[in-house]
Formats: structure tokens, C-alpha cells, sequence
């Protein structure tokens, strides 16, 4: 089938690596994604979890990255429509690429414009200094406005003095670095000068106005020295003009300082993202990728670097070389593998911002920046960092394409995800083939009530479940209906409903998911002993745990023996409820609600895919219950605590009974009641469903739907037949008239 691929535009090689993975036919969202991505768009997709959505952007990129190197190997320029990288420019100018993308620079490099008012956006030089010397540039205020001027290095953001890399004097009399704010020199406006002294003999920097000393304003890192610095500036509805040296100063420097157009080669460097590197045949530097994808767990990166992989099975050289920077692996071995050459990073936030501050990875050449399940990168937390990235990459390639950016999620209904793409990408074309949040018709799901209140039996779990420890220092007793001892109760029962739901299910595979990490640890240690042990060969609560504290070898192991199917139960927190490739599930357990009513159907959408039905059992707490919510410098590792939140403390009190109505009301359903026997009722789905089988149901079948419409189908041929006759009368009539 990989016609069907390349009718889409997807190159044979890539149409065959696919046929074998059998995919027959594009998904929705592929047949509307992977067009617009090879046609150069920025695209917004959101779809159903399992859709697709991963081969919808991995496809073209994966196409245009290795077409790109085809025509540098080739000798035509790497840039997309033919064009050929610009001539390298050794003459000192502020880049007209390394630059905000509505930053204006004149064709000479000298004069800097923005006339955006509601953001800053800045420009680095083509050159740079290192090592030793004094060094002198000139910076005039040409318009009002607001302006930023000064030094940074190249892997510094944009954005000047807001990161380690960035040391600017501001218009409103403020110097800054790595957004640290102080008084200096005075404000400064309209016809002002501004002379930018680097003083790399004694690692310092500082400024004067007008021709005034200001004093120094910054002390160097030798390590930055030594990287290098460029001039720099950012604006806001402001213009500036730059002198280097080539002309006469207005206000010529003193105490041996030099013009930066007079420095010997040995003390200058070039800036990568003004023009292309050509110390490689593949025209690009060896550590400079073309694409850099973001996942928000090492899980889904993984998995997207498989599917890379897999697709590229067939790909005649050039070789398209792909890098996995994760946590939890040594970070010498990864540099190595990116400086023997990369065109694709796959990548956890942390550890590509580690890379690119460090010299290690370079976003000159990068012309697609992905975000793979954005709302669940942003929830991390992640927006400055994706912010940084995107300002430090340039907007047009040195070889003349312009940065492609992809955001998809099975949710991009989102606020934050929706202000994030207007505010960083292109004109983008929404492929949306999921609508609002809604649970997957193949999924049953259903909940039972666990109150404490009116089960005692709580007080029989004390000895066999252990808890998480909030209300150790409680007098939680028998008897007592103060909140602390329902909140115990509370945990010890869910532990037992737990096995109760698998038992009565007769599961023998599921998907649990806990709202910690020590709630899993506490439930993997719990179903384990239920079942005779760790080492019973037999236990039918076999079971491993995924969350980030266990070490990636682990995390990956376990993963790999759940899909094996070695154990029946994959413990888990909210990071397994999203893209992880875990298919064919008939059960999940929510042992917890989770606190965003969205990841309500991101969970329960892991049970119910390929067209078999699921079903989801969700155990509620009718009372509140105190659990960790660590904002502690440790993040819980050692803490105990207790005292709330508003206290300085680390704990919460989680409403359930509250969450359930905030979920109903954002699916617009009441979600199905069940006793604690946790038995659904033969006729609530009709009896006519096996979990993790396809459902058998009078006249859903192929057999008995061609059965049903075969009376239709041949009264649309007698029809089709009657038509065509007449047809054919009323033309011999014309012909014989």
C-alpha cells in the first residue's frame, strides 16, 4: 500500500519502510498533515492518542532532511526550492539571520529596526571576539524606543541579558544579565551613543554614554571569554545604527582599547547562523541538526527515534543520522554521538537545553522544531525553556529555508497551547480531527464510590497496606471520624478495590495509574504480596512500576516485559497516559483521579484502541484526602512534611468528589455509577462485549452489515439500471430525430 503514502507525497523508499510496518492506509491525520508539512507550513495537529500523529510529522521530515542533504552531496545548496546557500561575509555587521523574526537589518548590517511595541526582539553580530584584547563598538539610538544593547555569545538567547549568555545596558538605565536587573549608568533615549567596551585581558565589560565612562558593569567568566562574544542588542519599537570601526567614532575609545573591525583573525570568530559551515562535504557543521524534536518523557522520545528509524529502513545514502538526548544516560556518550555527526535530535527538554548551552548542539541549521504533545510540555513547565530554543534558532536557515515548526497533542484545545502557537509559530494550518475532549466509543468507563464512612473495613487492611505515610504522625484509630483517619481509611481501601476490580474483571492486563510515585511504589509492593511474592512465577498480580524515579534501564525494562506481556500490570503515574505505544489493552484502573480533567480521557484512552472495546474503572473517594504536594527544593525525596501547603508545608487535601463534577462537566456525560462489588450490569452495555475483543453485536459485523444493506444495495441498482436505460432511449432518440 505505500501507493497510498506516496500519493501523499511521501518518497517510495519511505512508502516501503511503511508497507512494512503495515499501515494500509494514511490516517486522517496523516492525510492532511504530512501535504501541508512537505509543502513548507507550520502545522497545528490535534487528534485522538494513537492516531498517527508521531508518523504524521516523522514522515516529511525525515523526506525533506535527508532531500536536503541529496542536494548539498549533489553540490546545489541545501535550502529548500534550489536556493543556494549566501557567500560567507567576513565584514563586521549585525547578521541578517541570526535575528528576531520581526527584526529589521538594513542590507549593510548597520542599522537594526523593530517596530513591534509588545515584544523585544533582538540581532547578534557576524563576528565575534575571544581569548584576549579590548575591544570597541559604537551604538547609536537612531528612534525612540526601547533598547538593549551590548554582548552575547552564540548560544545565548536572543533575547540579550535575560540568560548567562547575554550582558546588555538598557534604555531605561538598567544592565542585566541572566535576568539580573540593577541600576547603571542612567537611562539613555533618541541621539544617544553608546559605547560597548570588552576588556578581554581583564575579563570585563562596561559602557559609556555619550562619551562618559560608566564604569564596569560586568565581571567575564574566563569560559565565556573563551567561547567568545558577539555584539548584540534587542529592541522594541526602537532603531539603532552600529559603527564596528570601519568609520571614524564619534566618541573614539581610550586605555588601548581597539575597534572590533581591527581585530587579528586569531581573536575573531565567525557566527554559525550567518553563514553556512563548509568544514563538512554535508555543508553543514557535524553538530548542527536540521530537525529537533521535543517529547515531553524519555519514553515517548524513544519511541519517536524508533519510529525515525523504522522509517528510514530504505533510504539510499546520504545517511540521515538521528541523536536520542535523554536524562538518565551519560552525557559523554551522547556528545559523542552528536559531534560524530547529527541531522536529527529527539529530545527531553532538559538535557537539548544542556546541549545547546554548552556548545554541544548548534541550531544554525535547524529548519523544523517539533513539539510533540505540547500541552503536556507545558504542564512540565517547560514554556520559557521552549521559548529560549525557538528565540536562539534563526528563523531562516543559512541555506535560505525558513524554520517549519509542528505542535501536536491529542488536546490542542487548550489555552496556553493556543497563546504559545500564535505567539511563536507561522501562519499555522490547524489539521484538528478530534474536536473538544470526548472518551473513545469503544471505552466503557465507570466509577465506584469509596467511602470510609460506611466501610469499616479499612481497619482489617492496616497491617498488609502500606500508605504513603502522610498521617504517621496522626491519630488515625478505629472508630474515629475526623479527616486525617478517613483520609487513611481511604488509602487502605483503594488498595483492596483495586484487587477487587481485577478479580471480578477477571483482568489479566491493565494499565494503573496513581497519582505519585510512592503511590505506585506502595501498590506495586501491595498486588506483588497479594499474589505469594516476587518470586511466585505464577502471581496473577504480576506487575512493574513506570514513573520517573525508577532509572531509565528500568523504566525502559519495564515497559518492554508489560508489552511482552511477561507481567499483567503496568503501575504508573501520568506519564505513561500520553502517546506511549501500548496497544490492544482491555482494562484501566484509575486508582486516583487525576487533577486535570483533561488527562481524564487521556488516560482511559490507552484501553479501547484498534477498534476493541475497553473498560476503565475509576475509584472515587466521597471523602477529601491528604496527600504530597511537594514544592520542597528535594521535590519529596526525604520530606515528611505534613503541614498544608498554605503553611509551608508539602501536603493538600484532594477533593474527588470535586474532580469527578469538573471531569462530567467537561465531557458533558455522567459517568456510570457501579457498587463496591464493582460488577457493571449485564444489560448496561448490552452484554454483548468482550474486553480487549472487537464487539460482536447484531449488525455491527461485516457479515451481517452486508446481510442488512444487501436489500438497499439492489434496489440502488434496479434504480442505477432504470437510469442508465433511459439515458441511453433519450440519446439514440436525439440521434434519429
Amino acid at each position: 500500500m505505500a501507493a497510498a503514502f506516496m500519493e501523499l507525497g511521501i518518497m517510495p523508499e519511505i512508502g516501503e519502510a511503511v508497507s512494512e510496518l503495515d499501515w494500509l492506509l494514511p490516517t486522517d491525520v496523516q492525510a492532511e498533515a504530512v501535504p501541508l508539512i512537505l509543502g513548507g507550513g507550520d502545522v497545528l495537529m490535534a487528534a485522538e492518542t494513537g492516531s498517527g500523529k508521531t508518523g504524521a510529522f516523522c514522515m516529511p521530515i525525515l523526506q525533506i532532511v535527508w532531500e536536503t542533504l541529496k542536494r548539498i552531496e549533489e553540490g546545489k545548496g541545501g535550502g529548500g526550492g534550489g536556493l543556494s546557500a549566501p557567500p560567507a561575509d567576513d565584514k563586521w555587521a549585525m547578521s541578517l539571520r541570526d535575528r528576531g523574526e520581526l527584526l529589521a537589518v538594513s542590507p549593510d548590517g548597520l542599522v537594526c529596526q523593530c517596530r513591534e511595541q509588545r515584544a523585544w526582539y533582538g540581532v547578534r553580530a557576524t563576528r565575534g571576539l575571544r581569548r584576549a584584547g579590548r575591544w570597541y563598538y559604537e551604538a547609536t539610538v537612531t528612534d525612540e524606543g526601547l533598547c538593549r544593547v551590548g554582548w552575547s555569545t552564540r548560544q545565548a538567547t536572543l533575547d540579550l541579558g535575560t540568560d548567562r549568555g547575554g550582558y546588555g545596558y538598557g534604555g531605561t538605565g538598567k544592565k542585566s544579565n541572566n535576568r539580573q536587573f540593577d541600576d547603571y549608568g542612567g537611562p539613555f533615549g533618541k541621539d544617544d551613543v553608546i559605547g560597548c567596551y570588552l576588556d578581554l585581558d581583564n575579563l570585563e565589560m562596561y559602557f559609556s554614554k555619550n562619551g562618559k565612562d560608566l564604569g564596569k558593569a560586568f565581571d567575564i567568566p574566563k569560559q565565556v571569554a573563551n567561547e567568545g562574544l558577539f555584539p548584540a542588542v534587542v529592541l522594541k519599537n526602537a532603531e539603532m545604527a552600529f559603527n564596528f570601526g570601519d568609520t571614524s567614532f564619534k566618541y573614539p575609545p581610550s586605555h588601548g582599547f581597539v575597534a572590533v573591525s581591527k581585530a587579528p583573525e586569531d581573536s575573531t570568530l565567525n557566527n554559525a547562523a550567518s553563514a553556512p559551515q563548509t568544514t563538512a562535504k554535508r555543508g553543514y557543521a557535524k553538530n548542527a541538526p536540521q530537525a529537533i524534536i521535543l517529547e515531553p518523557s524519555r519514553e515517548l522520545a524513544e519511541q519517536t527515534l524508533r519510529q525515525i528509524q523504522l522509517f528510514k529502513k530504505h533510504l539510499k545514502a546520504p545517511t540521515v543520522r538521528e541523536v536520542l538526548l535523554i536524562g538518565g544516560v551519560p552525557a559523554r556518550e551522547q556528545r559523542d554521538q552528536v559531534l560524530a555527526g547529527v541531522d536529527i535530535v529527539v529530545a527531553t527538554p532538559g538535557r537539548i537545553e544542556d546541549f545547546i548551552n554548552n556548545g554541544d548542539v548548534r541550531v544554525d541549521a535547524c529548519r523544523f522544531f517539533v513539539l510533540d504533545e505540547a500541552d503536556g510540555l507545558l504542564k512540565q513547565g517547560h514554556e520559557k525553556m521552549i521559548n529560549r530554543l525557538h528565540a536562539a534558532i534563526p528563523q531562516v536557515t543559512p541555506d535560505g529555508a525558513r524554520l517549519q515548526m509542528v505542535v501536536c497533542s491529542a488536546t490542542l484545545h487548550s489555552f496556553e497551547v493556543k497563546k504559545m502557537a500564535g505567539r511563536l509559530m507561522h501562519f499555522p494550518t490547524w489539521v484538528d480531527l478530534k474536536g473538544e475532549d470526548a472518551v473513545p466509543e469503544t471505552v466503557h468507563h465507570v466509577l465506584t464510590m469509596i467511602d470510609p464512612r460506611t466501610n469499616a473495613s479499612w481497619t482489617d487492611l492496616k497491617q498488609r497496606v502500606q500508605t504513603d505515610m502522610v498521617h504517621a504522625k496522626d491519630n488515625v484509630r478505629p472508630g474515629s471520624n475526623s479527616p486525617e483517619t478517613l483520609s487513611e481509611a481511604v488509602k487502605l481501601l483503594k488498595a483492596e478495590f483495586c484487587v477487587r476490580a481485577i478479580d471480578v474483571h477477571k483482568m489479566d492486563r491493565a494499565l494503573i495509574f496513581c497519582r505519585t510515585k510512592l503511590d505506585c511504589d506502595n501498590l506495586e509492593r501491595y498486588l506483588v504480596q497479594r499474589g505469594g511474592g516476587p518470586r511466585n512465577p505464577n502471581n496473577p498480580y504480576s506487575c512493574v512500576c513506570l514513573h520517573s524515579d525508577r532509572s531509565v534501564g528500568e523504566r525502559k525494562d519495564n515497559l518492554e516485559r508489560f508489552k511482552r506481556q511477561e507481567v499483567r500490570f503496568l503501575i504508573c503515574t501520568d506519564v505513561a497516559a500520553r502517546g506511549l505505544d501500548i496497544t490492544g489493552l482491555p482494562f484501566m484502573i484509575n486508582v486516583t483521579l487525576p487533577d486535570e480533567k483533561t488527562n481524564y480521557v487521556h488516560r482511559i484512552g490507552r484501553v479501547g484502541r484498534a477498534d476493541r472495546m475497553g473498560l476503565a474503572v475509576s475509584l472515587v473517594s466521597a471523602v477529601p484526602e491528604k496527600v504530597w504536594y511537594h514544592g520542597c527544593p528535594s521535590r519529596g525525596k526525604s520530606c515528611m512534611d505534613t503541614r498544608l501547603t498554605e503553611r509551608g508545608g508539602c501536603c493538600i487535601w484532594y477533593d474527588e468528589v470535586k474532580l469527578l463534577g469538573e471531569i462530567e462537566e467537561h465531557l458533558g456525560i455522567t459517568i456510570p455509577q457501579v457498587g463496591n462489588d464493582l460488577r457493571v450490569p449485564v444489560n448496561e452495555f448490552d452484554g454483548k462485549v468482550v474486553y480487549g475483543e472487537r464487539r460482536q453485536e447484531s449488525g455491527t459485523g461485516y457479515q451481517n452489515h452486508v446481510e442488512q444493506m444487501a436489500s438497499t444495495v439492489r434496489e440502488l441498482a434496479s434504480l442505477e439500471t432504470q437510469a442508465q436505460t433511459l439515458f441511453i432511449r433519450r440519446h439514440l432518440h436525439r440521434l434519429t430525430a
